[in-house]
């Protein structure tokens, strides 16, 4: 039997993810509030349960009402991960079913659910990304001895022109976003609000870290990291252009690796990339190896999934105007434009 979860059962949800070799952070009932009061949307979490209570699987939705893309399901918006967490494929197909089942109700223009798992669900699949991830070592020592000569000099340059690094939360979240906004509108991407970092940390004290490389006074390089379990994962980093001549970028990975070593976690995701792209290359000279994700999909018969993706030409000509923007200005007008973009 598959129902919604009530707001006060949070406590039995986390209980059931904690056990969960397959879930991730983001599975977790705190990440319902940050995607209801960051972003205003409704969220929808389903519960598979047996025959005595006991619930045998999850699947945390969010309806995403967007002005460019329409009207959606997603599990989850934001973020790399999502999908159903269940004791069996019978329970995940379950779930899934009851998702489609939602959708439907709902009149969405699609259901997507982002997961790194395979499945078996008749759902159309995309594989159009991977996560590269690397296996750390509990010594920092060790790893730097398994990296290039190559790389290691350029880690070593940004120490030659005076480079810190500070690890913090809440006091490096100005300097973080100050280098992540610049980054963005470089980028020409809407930058996500401030606030979505500062309810991370909130929320997930024991989760959410935050590394700076300085350059005198002013952050030049940030990092925000999610640790959950042995995992931890950077879905957030920056550096600015003008400062990656000498290599603070590749001083921010090098920073943010030692101390998730230091911190004894074993596996460190870089995020999603495309194959053979440049983030894919920096990443993969680190050691870090590919992981399929599959997003899967569920549209109306008769309908196309809508092009979500920066490469679509349509996007192109708004992308080239975003990089001209004054970075205040875009701080000011990107939140309310990424909360549509899932």
């Amino acid at each position: 039997m598959v129902t919604t979860l009530l707001p006060s059962e949070g406590a039995r949800w986390d209980t059931y993810v904690a056990a969960r070799a397959d879930a991730t952070i983001y599975h977790l009932s705190a990440w319902r509030r940050v995607i209801h009061n960051v972003f205003g949307h409704r969220t929808h979490y389903l519960v598979a349960s047996g025959s005595d209570g006991a619930i045998t699987g999850v699947l945390p939705l969010a309806r995403v009402k967007s002005r460019l893309f329409g009207d959606f399901l997603v599990s989850l918006p934001y973020v790399n991960y999502g999908g159903a967490c269940a004791d069996s494929p019978e329970v995940a197909r379950e779930l899934e079913a009851a998702a489609i089942d939602m959708a439907r109700g709902f009149g969405v223009s699609h259901l997507e659910l982002r997961s790194e798992a395979a499945g078996g669900t008749a759902l159309a699949v995309q594989v159009s990304k991977v996560s590269m991830r690397l296996n750390l070592e509990r010594d920092p020592e060790t790893l730097w001895k398994r990296l290039g000569a190559k790389l290691r000099n350029q880690i070593r340059r940004p120490e030659r022109e005076g480079v810190e690094c500070r690890i913090g939360r809440h006091d490096q979240l100005d300097a973080f976003y100050d280098v992540f906004a610049a980054n963005m509108r470089d980028l020409g991407t809407p930058v996500y609000p401030k606030a979505l970092f500062e309810a991370v940390l909130d929320l997930f004290p024991d989760h959410a870290s935050i590394v700076t490389i300085y350059r005198g006074r002013d952050a030049v390089a940030a990092g925000f990291l999610l640790g959950f379990r042995d995992r931890v994962e950077v879905p957030w980093a920056s550096s600015l252009r003008a400062h990656n001549r000498i290599g603070v970028n590749v001083h921010l990975y090098w920073q943010m690796l030692k101390f998730c070593c230091e911190r004894g976690y074993a596996v460190f995701d870089f995020g999603r990339s495309s194959p053979d792209s440049g983030p894919y290359q920096f990443k993969q000279q680190w050691g870090a190896q590919p992981v399929p994700l599959h997003w899967r999909h569920w549209v109306p018969e008769g309908r196309d999934l809508p092009a979500v993706n920066p490469q679509n030409p349509r996007f192109q000509q708004a992308i080239r105007i975003w990089q001209h923007l004054p970075v205040p200005l875009t701080r000011l007008l990107g939140p309310a434009i990424v909360r549509n973009i899932p």
